[in-house]
């Protein structure tokens, strides 16, 4: 699958989130990568998952202050080599595009992965 077709995928997996949600995103920006940044995850402290789907960074709404103004945004990324690796039918990729747009979605909103597996986005 091509890296536009991916990306095709991701935008249309964020039109399928519901509008009142959409609209109370704030602050966010989501990006399709290749591959997960070896660099990045050493400079944030946490340890290198070539396998990782997707990432979330940020400050989700849940902790947010009066402190929260003048900051960059959220950044949501998915990752399309990981998940062509993991999928083996275009449907599977259609379908973990979904689950993991909507598993980054739900950590802006604050919302971790021992929820988010429980509800079957983990």
């Amino acid at each position: 699958m091509t890296r536009e077709e991916f990306e095709e995928l991701v935008a249309e997996a964020l039109d399928r989130i519901p509008p009142e949600l959409m609209r109370l995103m704030d602050n966010v920006a989501v990006f399709v990568e290749d591959e997960p940044d070896p660099a990045a995850a050493k400079d944030s402290g946490e340890e290198f998952d070539p396998d990782l789907l997707g990432l979330y960074e940020g400050t989700p709404l849940t902790d947010r202050g009066e402190w929260y103004a003048g900051v960059l945004p959220d950044r949501i990324t998915i990752y399309r080599g990981p998940t062509l690796r993991m999928c083996e039918t275009r449907e599977d990729v259609v379908a973990e595009t979904e689950i993991t747009v909507v598993h980054e979605i739900a950590h802006h909103f604050g919302i971790d992965d021992d929820r988010l597996h429980e509800l079957g986005y983990g």
